[in-house]
C-alpha cells in the first residue's frame, strides 16, 4: 500500500541526471485509489510523475511504448481484419499517451471508451495535465468513465474491437489487488468475451512473464509478445507489449 506521504514517492523522481536536475521534486497532489493507497502527482521542472510508493507508473518523459500500445494494437487488428472504425476500450487513463496514439490510428467513426478508477486522476488530466492531454478528451469519440475497467469488461459480450490494458506495471495486482482479477484465467476469458472476433486483447507490462503468456493461450487467444524500448531513442530499457488475439 502506497504511504500517503507525500515525499515518500520522491525517490524515484530524484535521479540526479534528469533534465532538470536543478529543479526540486515538487509535489503536486494526492489521489486516493478506491479500496485504499494512494497516488502521487509529482513535477520536476516541466516533467511530472505519477507515482505508487517508490514505483513511477508513469512519467511525461517516457511515452513511446505506451503510445506503441495502441499503434501495435491498431496494426493487429486490421492484419486479423478487424475494424479500426470500431469500438476500443482503454484501462487506465495514466498521462493519455496511449489514449492520444488511439485517436491517431483510429477511424473517424470510432468509439473510444477510456476506464478510470482514480476519480482524481481524471481531474489531473483536466488541470495540471491538461497540456500533455491536448484536445483528447474533448474528441467526440471519446467517453470516459470513472469506473474499474474487470467491471467495464464483464458487463460486455462481443462489444469492442479491441480492450487495452495499462493499469499496472504488469499482469499483476499492483494498484489494487483486486486487479489480478484482470489477469487470471477467468478474467481473460471474461476479456475474450467482450471482444468481438477478430477483436485484440492488448496488455503492457514493465517486464515479461510466461506464466501469464500461457493463460492467454489457455483463454482462447492466439498471443503475439512483443519487446519495445521503452523510447524510441534508447535500446536499454524495455517493456512487454502481449497482442492476444480472438479467432474470426
Amino acid at each position: 500500500m502506497a504511504s500517503l506521504d507525500p515525499h515518500a514517492a520522491d525517490s524515484a523522481f530524484a535521479d540526479a541526471s534528469h533534465p532538470d536536475a536543478e529543479a526540486g521534486v515538487e509535489f503536486v497532489d494526492i489521489a486516493p485509489i478506491p479500496g485504499g493507497g494512494a497516488l502521487h502527482l509529482m513535477r520536476r521542472g516541466s516533467d511530472f510523475s505519477i507515482q505508487y510508493g517508490d514505483e513511477e507508473l508513469m512519467g511525461s518523459m517516457v511515452r513511446h511504448s505506451e503510445q506503441a500500445l495502441a499503434t501495435l494494437t491498431a496494426a493487429k487488428l486490421a492484419s486479423n481484419g478487424g475494424c479500426r472504425g470500431g469500438r476500443l476500450l482503454i484501462g487506465g487513463l495514466g498521462m493519455g499517451f496511449t489514449l492520444g496514439a488511439a485517436l491517431s490510428a483510429w477511424g473517424p467513426k470510432a468509439s473510444i471508451v477510456v476506464a478510470e478508477l482514480v476519480p482524481q486522476v481524471v481531474v489531473w488530466a483536466k488541470g495540471p495535465l491538461a497540456h500533455i492531454f491536448g484536445d483528447s478528451l474533448t474528441d467526440p469519440r471519446v467517453s470516459v468513465q470513472v469506473a474499474d475497467v474487470h467491471d467495464v469488461i464483464n458487463a460486455a459480450t462481443a462489444s469492442f474491437d479491441a480492450i487495452l490494458l495499462d493499469v499496472d506495471n504488469g499482469p499483476d495486482g499492483l494498484i489494487q489487488l483486486a486487479n489480478d482479477r484482470l489477469y487470471c484465467n477467468w478474467g481473460l476469458r471474461a476479456a475474450h468475451a467482450a471482444l468481438r472476433p477478430s477483436g485484440v486483447l492488448a496488455v503492457w507490462s514493465s517486464y515479461t512473464d510466461e506464466d501469464f503468456f500461457k493463460r492467454l493461450q489457455a483463454a482462447g487467444f492466439e498471443v503475439e509478445e512483443i519487446s519495445i524500448a521503452a523510447e524510441a531513442y534508447e535500446d536499454n530499457v524495455h517493456h512487454t507489449i502481449w497482442l492476444a488475439s480472438k479467432a474470426a
